[in-house]
């Protein structure tokens, strides 16, 4: 059998020291009687403790307590070493993840004009292509302020052009004389990542299938040109100095 109690185990158990969080595994599981799970999710079924911990026992396996609170227990065979390890592996990834998302800000005046919305939307679209959070802010001049209405309007037609890329994580709310939202990427950034990776790439194979493409076509030019040409044919005189009178 794989695990067994802990010095941190013992010590809480002893002393009266901070309640663990961790499951129970194999002998601390101190009930009758289980409703075991096999180590790919098949149901075993009601089982004594006892014959449960002979088949972990056997399997080389940890018997970890997974529903402590149903009647009876659910417990299952499983490496809870290789567990644990994937489980912090996970969350670091997690928390990874989650370091590395910037949020980008993009402000918009209420009477933008066309050109300069597409340019704006352009870089909007970049960032949440790139795994980034955008933080839109339309600022309000004068008594602009007086129509909120139509910043909502902008708001809500500059997340339906980008919503292939992202979604509102913040509903537009006034700030001040600012209105604010926040879109988030539809993308992880590690994904995000890949795509721009594998976009990278494509691009540079076009450009050298395209730079060959020319060399061919510039090759074959030549070899016309040089086919159609006739060639001169030398006489006697051309051999001449020209400064020689005959």
């Amino acid at each position: 059998m794989r695990g067994g109690l802990s010095s941190l185990d013992t010590r809480n158990s002893h002393t009266g020291g901070p309640i663990s969080t961790e499951p129970r595994i194999n002998d601390r599981i101190r009930v009758p009687e289980v409703r075991l799970v096999g180590p790919n999710g098949e149901q075993v079924g009601i089982v004594r403790v006892e014959d449960a911990l002979r088949l972990a026992a056997e399997n080389d396996l940890d018997l970890v307590e997974v529903a402590p609170m149903a009647r009876p227990p659910v417990a299952k065979l499983m490496d809870y070493g290789k567990f644990k390890f994937e489980a912090a592996q996970k969350e670091r990834d997690a928390r990874r993840n989650q370091s590395n998302v910037s949020t980008k800000e993009m402000k918009l005046r209420l009477k933008i004009d066309n050109h300069d919305y597409e340019t704006k939307k352009g870089h909007v679209v970049r960032f949440l292509k790139g795994g980034d959070k955008v933080k839109i802010t339309i600022m309000f001049r004068g008594r602009e302020q007086s129509r909120p209405e139509l910043g909502m309007d902008l708001l809500r037609r500059l997340a339906e052009d980008v919503a292939e890329f992202g979604f509102v994580e913040s509903s537009p709310k006034q700030d001040g004389r600012n209105m604010l939202m926040v879109l988030g990427p539809t993308k992880k950034k590690t994904e995000a990542r890949v795509d721009q990776a594998a976009d990278r790439d494509r691009r540079m194979a076009q450009r050298k299938s395209n730079a060959e493409l020319d060399r061919a076509a510039e090759a074959e030019l030549r070899a016309a040109h040089s086919d159609d040409t006739p060639k001169k044919k030398r006489g006697p005189a051309d051999n001449m100095d020209p400064d020689i009178d005959l």
